[in-house]
């Protein structure tokens, strides 16, 4: 009788959709960190420029949250596309790479409300390295226990962009979040910029064609 350990969490469609409704959730929530800032005081057109004027900071940080997530979720389906079988393990580095994206709007929240300060940007790129961190885990795993099928017998050049890309991007999240030191606006608006050559290839394609 083979043990439950060996025959849990085998089913790659599951954990699809469920990381897809996760996803989406969180997508979801960030709009939640959004509040209406017009009162029944605002009688002007000036009065709420002002105000929605003041929701800049909620705005970006909605807008960079969001990439965030559609940057990890088409990193994760591209491990999926060539994802064939699972196993337990698998299933909870999935797991747990799942919470850190359903605690993003909380890390979002906090980086919306304190903009200026150094530690909220050291908070949100930490979660953004246990996102990197167990995205790159993920595949390492499935790669390395023959998780994964390549109908090209590309495996290999496969294998080295999946992780080059990882490695590649988190170096530049750190670089980027370093430059809170400096100024807070200028590190996000530096990981805004990172996240817009990965989604358009703004930059160098060649590091964006996966």
């Amino acid at each position: 009788m083979p043990r439950f350990n060996s025959i849990a969490g085998q089913r790659v469609q599951r954990i699809e959709a469920l990381s897809d409704g996760v996803f989406s959730i969180a997508m979801t929530l960030l709009v939640f960190n959004m509040k209406d800032p017009v009162s029944g005081m605002v009688i002007s057109d000036g009065k709420l420029l002002a105000a929605l004027y003041d929701t800049l900071p909620t705005l970006l940080t909605y807008f960079l949250s969001f990439m965030t997530l559609g940057i990890f979720w088409t990193g994760q389906s591209t491990q999926f596309h060539y994802i064939h079988k699972y196993d337990r393990n698998l299933s909870w580095i999935s797991l747990f790479f799942l919470m850190f994206v359903s605690i993003l709007p909380f890390t979002t929240g906090i980086l919306s409300n304190h903009i200026t300060n150094r530690l909220s940007i050291g908070i949100y790129w930490l979660n953004i390295l246990a996102l990197g961190t167990l995205l790159y885990s993920h595949w390492h795993y499935a790669y390395k226990h023959q998780c994964v099928n390549f109908p090209e017998n590309n495996g290999p050049v496969v294998n080295s962009a999946l992780q080059n890309r990882v490695l590649t991007a988190q170096s530049l999240y750190t670089i980027a979040a370093a430059l809170c030191f400096i100024d807070t606006y200028i590190s996000i608006i530096a990981i805004i910029l990172i996240q817009l050559n990965y989604a358009l290839g703004l930059f160098n394609p060649k590091i964006s064609k996966l």
